[in-house]
């Protein structure tokens, strides 16, 4: 199966991160490569792109589509929190710009197996990196009922998250639960029929939030939001597309204050901190998908790009 990716916002984030010849960028999640291939193609003649994924199958996609680019592009089998020492292997002078694109992939949501749909009845897994040795098969049965509801409070923003936990602890008394499917009927059984019949598909907040807990999306974002900032030169652009609101408040907050120039109790008659200014923020607000973008790709709708450039 082709590993497609409709790069989400593709115009606004080349504008905006305005990648350069001889420029060294980073893509911190290649999947199929479609922003990839727009920032190449502009960062040419001398410049190199560092295509990071934790999925195999996204990188051999990115191979194919990438192929004519090849001697420009370092590709790199890891999760993005190893970025230090990824870009001290491969840029140990630093980068010039740097693209997150948060979350789970048109084709990870497509390809059945992975467990990530809740549309399709597969294992259940939701695995980024398939060599993990943690699913969401193992949260599911063997977390407890307070836990999952935390987990399904906290990452999926799921108001009936107390009563789906503890549908699931009472399904498995009777049998393990193994599929997705057989997870999605218990989160309609312990969803009312009223509240099913308005909003999103009921088991997309648990779906998200198991996604979420199983690859730790969000401890890995913020922790290398800050390791992305030490390795950009003077002038370097920093931009997040992301999914999802808690995604989009960590980066909103992370770029706010390293924004600051002072962190001082306000009653402090003068600054004692010394925290000096490290970005410009250049999206005051986050960048979002046109109308036209939406009509062709509907996956786009979620999507916040936000943005900011080091001084």
């Amino acid at each position: 199966m082709d590993f497609e990716h409709v790069p989400v916002l593709l115009d606004e984030i080349m504008e905006i991160l305005n990648p350069r010849p001889g420029e060294v960028f980073v893509d911190c999640t290649l999947g199929g490569g479609g922003h990839s291939k727009a920032i190449i193609k502009r960062i040419l003649p001398g410049g190199t792109l560092i295509g990071i994924d934790q999925d195999v199958n996204a990188l051999n996609a990115a191979q194919r589509n990438l192929k004519e680019y090849s001697k420009n592009i370092v590709y790199v089998q890891s999760n993005y929190e190893k970025l230090d020492e990824i870009i001290a292997k491969h840029s140990p002078s630093g980068i010039d710009g740097i693209l997150f694109d948060i979350g789970v992939s048109s084709h990870q949501l497509d390809e059945k197996e992975r467990g990530f749909s809740y549309m399709q009845d597969s294992p259940l897994d939701m695995r980024m990196d398939r060599a993990s040795d943690f699913s969401a098969w193992d949260l599911i049965n063997n977390y407890s009922e307070e836990e999952i509801t935390k987990i399904i409070r906290d990452y999926g923003e799921e108001n009936w998250a107390k009563r789906i936990a503890k549908f699931i602890a009472e399904a498995r008394e009777e049998k393990r639960i193994d599929t997705t499917g057989e997870l999605v009927d218990i989160i309609k059984k312990a969803i009312p029929a009223g509240a099913r019949r308005d909003g999103p598909h009921p088991a997309k907040r648990t779906f998200q939030a198991i996604r979420i807990f199983v690859n730790r999306e969000l401890e890995v974002l913020e922790n290398t939001l800050d390791t992305a900032l030490k390795w950009l030169k003077k002038g370097g652009r920093i931009g997040v597309i992301s999914f999802h609101s808690l995604e989009d408040r960590i980066v909103k907050e992370k770029f706010k204050y390293w924004a600051l120039d002072c962190i001082c109790p306000p009653e402090f008659p003068m600054c004692q901190c010394d925290k000096e200014t490290l970005v410009k923020i250049i999206t005051r607000k986050p960048v979002t998908a046109s109308k036209r973008e939406l009509e062709i790709n509907p996956r786009a709708r979620s999507a916040k790009f936000r943005a900011a450039q080091k001084l």
